[in-house]
């Protein structure tokens, strides 16, 4: 046996080998973990949404026609139509449907598109689609008979409208009411994979989202204290809450209308006396600030901004927007001031980078001279290739750093421009929609040789018939400009904007970094 463990043989020869191999880089470790936080975050995403039951075999529902006339409300933000139960035909007059329109952006104005807010009782009368209430100092009211009296009070404060019901009873008995809300809207919009839309229901503290077409296939529903419901565009929300406890919400489809219904406990009303029950509807765009100061009155209301993933950069990003778009009046200008403050703060880890770049392209003559010597020996070959890395200090993998550092503000920033209400009309030079594609093709065309001539000057220069791993590298990344280019012409023209002057800016740090460093 002592013959196969001399100096000469394949065990030690392999023992060698293991020894003198390049410990895995920090760079590869932070990677696998990544991948493995990413993974584990889908997994939770999966396993904390709110519990939801199917319904099988629903049946359809009816849609009656009111014959209620219907009187207008119109405030600063928002305008509707009131016609006895039934709230529709939202404007609001802020938003216009497009940067060449007039119009404003409407929500529920479709045909049978509307909310009805009413109650169910087994023990008194109480008010239809079809009963006339009577107006008196701008309050709704209707007598069910029995001295039982309803009262409706509609307020708004901004896009929320509040329905204030009370109801008298001045019988000698009890009663009890159950309030109820039932949405009914159609679908506008493509299924979106970026921007959660559809169902929206808020039950037991966790929001859940139930896109178009999964509410084509099954219908769910929900059991929870207090909650919310609606239906959500990618701009755009509809949500409604009642102020009682016990409730049942569900999401279906019946025909080409979607419904969503919630149903509370019933109220009891001793006799003699009054209960307020109120009633909360969400109708307007879907912004953080009007969001959060909505949750108020509407619980989990401002967890249905939809951030992504990246919610930890795309949130900062898109106030960083806003602020800069406040101080330049422009979101093209602010777009591109927010990619420069991004550079100059990742800006050690990309010069860090840059250095390594041209060590690997000054040290690409003795990595030449390593293959040819043992171009017939491959484990050795990559034993020598990797101590003239160790020799060097660097890695093949570290002129990818900085696109690695870019992917998860590339898809922060993504988010954060679909999401934007303000940026699906803010024009910049030919641009007239920056949420949308460049009609032109101008800025992806720029964006594809901004790139092509980044990667030209930190690629490292390789002999002709290199087989190497920098050289398998080149060969892959020299049609990356091209992918790209076509890649983003269909992708918003913010994001390509950023995506050019982050190209320029890598240029602009590249000569900088060949001027200033020997």
């Amino acid at each position: 046996m002592v013959k196969y463990l001399d100096n000469n043989s394949g065990f030690n020869q392999w023992n060698s080998m293991q020894s003198q191999q390049k410990k895995p880089s920090r760079l590869s470790g932070f990677l696998w973990w990544g991948l493995l936080f990413l993974f584990a975050w889908w997994i939770m995403g999966i396993w904390v949404k709110p519990q939801n039951v199917e319904i099988e075999n629903v049946q359809p529902v009816a849609i009656e026609q009111s014959n209620v006339a219907k009187h207008n409300i119109t405030d600063t933000d928002i305008s509707f139509d009131v016609q006895g139960l039934r709230v529709s035909n939202v404007s609001l007059n802020k938003h216009k449907k497009d940067s060449k329109s007039e119009e404003s952006v409407s929500l529920l104005s479709a045909e049978n598109n509307f909310i009805e807010l009413g109650f169910i009782s087994s023990d008194i009368k109480t008010p239809n689609i079809n009963t006339n209430w009577e107006m008196k100092s701008g309050a709704m009211h209707w007598n069910a008979g029995s001295g039982i009296q309803f009262v409706r009070n509609i307020s708004t404060d901004g896009y929320v409208i509040t329905i204030s019901d009370t109801i008298k009873n001045n019988s000698n008995r009890e009663i009890s009411v159950a309030p109820y809300v039932q949405i009914v809207s159609t679908n506008k919009e493509q299924m979106s994979s970026v921007v959660e839309t559809g169902g929206v229901v808020y039950a037991n503290s966790k929001l859940d989202y139930t896109n178009w077409n999964k509410l084509n296939k099954k219908s769910v529903a929900y059991s929870t204290v207090r909650g919310s419901l609606g239906f959500a565009e990618q701009y755009w929300e509809t949500i409604a809450s009642i102020d009682a406890n016990d409730q049942t919400i569900s999401l279906k489809k019946s025909g080409d209308l979607y419904f969503a219904q919630t149903n509370a406990a019933p109220i009891k009303i001793a006799a003699k006396t009054e209960k307020e029950i109120n009633t909360y509807v969400f109708a307007g765009p879907r912004m953080s600030n009007l969001l959060n100061a909505a949750d108020a009155k509407i619980p989990g209301i401002s967890k249905t901004m939809d951030y992504g993933w990246f919610w930890f950069f795309a949130q900062p990003m898109l106030w960083m927007i806003n602020l800069l778009f406040a101080l330049v009046g422009n979101y093209g200008v602010a777009i591109i001031l927010m990619t420069l403050i991004l550079r100059l703060l990742i800006w050690p880890l990309t010069r860090k980078s840059y250095v390594s770049t041209m060590k690997m392209q000054k040290m690409q003559p003795e990595l030449q001279r390593v293959q040819k010597l043992y171009a017939n020996d491959k484990a050795r070959l990559q034993i020598e290739m990797m101590k003239v890395y160790q020799t060097h200090k660097t890695s093949p993998m570290s002129g990818c750093l900085p696109m690695l550092i870019q992917i998860p503000i590339f898809f922060a920033l993504y988010k954060a421009l679909l999401i934007s209400v303000p940026m699906r009309s803010a024009h910049f030079l030919w641009i007239s929609d920056l949420a949308v594609m460049d009609p032109y093709f101008i800025l992806p065309i720029l964006m594809g040789a901004t790139m092509w001539l980044q990667q030209y000057l930190q690629t490292p220069q390789t002999s002709k018939g290199a087989n190497d791993a920098i050289a398998s590298t080149q060969r892959v990344m020299k049609w990356m400009p091209v992918l790209f280019t076509v890649m983003f012409a269909w992708m918003p023209a913010g994001l390509v904007l950023y995506w050019t002057v982050s190209n320029l800016f890598g240029i602009l740090q590249m000569y900088v970094i060949k001027k200033t460093i020997k």
